[in-house]
């Protein structure tokens, strides 16, 4: 076994969750990851836990929508429900062998059955989970390295390359609870930027310190904005990747707190079929800081993108009711702005950040 995967193996089981001895834990993901499923039943077995392993084939996720009846895309099945209930924690494994699998298919039907699927996320939710990637030929493909480079990248972001994995993310830790000390008490946020000028509330919200937990890797510190306070505009540096396709060039436009006008430079129908997805999903359901200067490459994989140090994200859509959010919708769609590149944060009419760099309190 690949001592890299062992360790972010046991980096998941020890930290990121951790695992009681006696706890039902779901690993859930396609047969790509196989290497990091059979290390992750190793170590949960070693922890006395019991691992229910559900590796699906990839193909089956393109065939479900080609071929899914009204019925099939619209009802949620109780056995999902059921299994939700009765797990203890579950670990998400990302991989794929063809990240554009799903191009073709109707962003209608992707838009019903991730509304379909919100109570079943929402149960998932509540308990203990954390999502991580295991490293594949097509995600270098799309970050544009070779697979050992990308290899290298993953157990980078993710601290696997260290003697001590979960020093480092406690170490990261500590620096983000610094963060959110000065962010304590905050109201007014602005951020600006090339064609951006966008202003929030976050009174009253609580700012989370993403450390390796839910995200693996992460390096974050969210909240959660003030439903009705977005005012002004905002154009993303990066393309969004989302159910199989890259939407290059969004530009959106806020007023009380909700999208009034969107657009794109490319998939621009399907950005605006996902924002009408519900009445939640043209507001803002988060505001996050990535922290992370183990990631400094843009990789068409949010998971890492959002939490490159140097950036901010901002999701429309469903908000964190542990930052204090209020917004529901089934969508929530994570949005970069690379503040590197001449943009800003004020916090109070205060620089907090200035081309990618904390400015010192």
């Amino acid at each position: 076994m690949e001592p890299r995967i062992t360790k972010l193996a046991q980096t998941l089981v020890h930290y990121s969750l951790p695992i009681q001895p006696g706890q039902t834990i779901e690993v859930s993901g396609f047969s790509d990851a196989e290497p990091l499923f059979t290390a992750l039943y190793e170590e949960l077995i070693r922890a006395g836990a019991f691992p229910e392993l559900r590796m699906l084939p990839e193909a089956t996720q393109e065939l479900f929508f080609k071929h899914a009846t009204d019925s099939q895309l619209e009802t949620l099945p109780p056995y999902r429900l059921a299994n939700a209930k009765h797990m203890d924690a579950s670990i998400r494994i990302i991989s794929s062998s063809n990240t554009r699998a799903l191009s073709s298919i109707d962003p209608e039907k992707q838009a019903r059955h991730t509304t379909t699927l919100r109570p079943w996320k929402e149960r998932l939710l509540k308990k203990p989970w954390v999502l991580t990637l295991f490293p594949t030929a097509a995600f270098a493909q799309d970050a544009e390295m070779s697979l050992s480079d990308f290899e290298n990248f993953v157990y980078q972001a993710t601290f696997s390359d260290e003697k001590d994995p979960i020093k480092q993310w406690k170490a990261l830790a500590a620096r983000q609870d610094r963060l959110i000390a000065r962010l304590r008490g905050a109201d007014h946020i602005r951020i600006t930027g090339p064609d951006t000028d966008l202003a929030l509330s976050v009174k009253g919200r609580i700012f989370v310190n993403s450390a390796g937990t839910c995200n693996m890797p992460s390096g974050e510190i969210f909240t959660s904005p003030v439903d009705d306070s977005a005012e002004g505009f905002i154009k993303y540096d990066f393309p969004v990747c989302h159910g199989g396709r890259e939407i290059h060039g969004i530009r959106l436009v806020f007023k009380k707190g909700k999208v009034v006008e969107a657009s794109a430079e490319k998939n621009e129908p399907f950005l605006l079929e996902m924002l009408n997805m519900d009445p939640g999903a043209r507001r803002l359901g988060e505001l996050g800081i990535g922290t992370n200067q183990n990631i400094q490459q843009f990789i068409k994989n949010i998971l890492f993108d959002e939490k490159i140090g140097g950036t901010i994200h901002l999701a429309v859509g469903a908000a964190y009711p542990e930052a204090g959010g209020k917004n529901k919708s089934a969508l929530h769609w994570d949005m970069i702005k690379d503040l590197r590149r001449g943009g800003a944060l004020y916090v109070d009419g205060k620089l907090f950040q200035r081309n990618g760099r904390f400015v010192q309190s």
